[in-house]
């Protein structure tokens, strides 16, 4: 094949956090912006305020701000929450608020912490934690958009892994329990390959062929997740694209290439991330681009950076 019949297309698309946007009175998928100074106190046991307040925004592509409905990848991550972590479990005895006496849940927060047995209309709780190093506390409310309702369930501000004691209970005194809280860290290469698996999901409910996943471009996926913590865009650290990140060993193919991004604490597990790109217009149209044949998927967690979850989708046909 000759110079000239050679052709890239390449496709990037960017999920950026924007201002705390409402529309049509529906909190889509969105990255929490964990900024503004917020500083946690451990609450008193009549207190149930952190000093601060948790801020949503939504997803935007790089071509559009419109909101969609609730993907079907989001809706049954909305139904998942709904059976794990003590919530729709079997009845709690009167005065308790759980039935489980410990769970665990990763490092990313991948769940909001929820009493159980379908407990609801209990008013204002306080939230308690017995290790600050594992859970430093709560933020003020609940991820709603994840299926969560502030008024059973606590987002929980993690600071490592280990366990601790949460206890919880009513103003009134009517209920009072406690739970151990086990945080573990991130099974990230799992956690990638499950990223393919829900993107090949998508592609077969719409007609199209799986992905394999990329071994060309994994390490480039991991490095642009990586990069992230430095500067969330696709052009890189170093002022070159981000294509750079991958080089095609073939130069006689004609070459296709897609980059998606997401961060922070909506994308905390792969099931919340692929919903996330899902439910973007642009980021949707990448992973079912019938022109891709590979996925190479680049995780990266840093509790102390600003975004904490990074990932990134290297898509190709080499």
């Amino acid at each position: 094949m000759t110079a000239a019949l050679k052709q890239t297309r390449m496709t990037m698309l960017l999920s950026f956090n924007a201002a705390a946007i409402l529309i049509a009175g529906v909190l889509i998928a969105g990255a929490i912006l964990l900024k503004g100074g917020m500083n946690f106190r451990v609450v008193d046991e009549r207190s149930d305020d952190n000093g601060g307040e948790i801020q949503t925004a939504d997803l935007v592509d790089a071509e559009s701000n419109t909101a969609n409905q609730l993907t079907d990848a989001q809706k049954a991550y909305q139904t998942s929450v709904h059976t794990s972590n003590g919530v729709d479990s079997a009845p709690v005895p009167d005065g308790e608020l759980w039935g489980e006496d410990s769970i665990t849940i990763y490092q990313t927060a991948d769940y909001d912490i929820c009493v159980g047995g379908g407990l609801s209309n209990l008013g204002d709780m306080y939230w308690q934690t017995s290790n600050t190093d594992v859970i430093s506390g709560f933020y003020s409310g609940a991820r709603t958009w994840l299926g969560y309702s502030s008024d059973t369930c606590r987002f929980p501000m993690i600071a490592g892994t280990g366990t601790t004691t949460i206890t919880a209970g009513t103003y009134d005194g009517t209920r009072r329990d406690s739970i151990d809280v086990t945080v573990v860290e991130v099974p990230k290469v799992r956690w990638e390959y499950e990223v393919l698996s829900l993107v090949n999901q998508e592609r077969v409910r719409n007609g199209l062929e799986k992905l394999s996943w990329g071994n060309t471009c994994s390490d480039a996926a991991e490095t642009r997740a990586k990069e992230l913590v430095q500067l969330y865009s696709h052009t890189r650290p170093d002022g070159t694209p981000w294509s750079t990140a991958c080089d095609n060993p073939d130069k006689g193919t004609e070459q296709v290439e897609g980059e998606n991004l997401v961060v922070g604490s909506s994308a905390v597990s792969p099931e919340t991330t692929v919903a996330a790109w899902m439910n973007s217009e642009a980021h949707r149209a990448n992973i079912l681009n019938p022109d891709y044949t590979k996925l190479s998927v680049g995780f990266h967690f840093d509790p102390n950076s600003e975004y904490k979850t990074h990932w990134s989708q290297y898509f190709s046909n080499f």
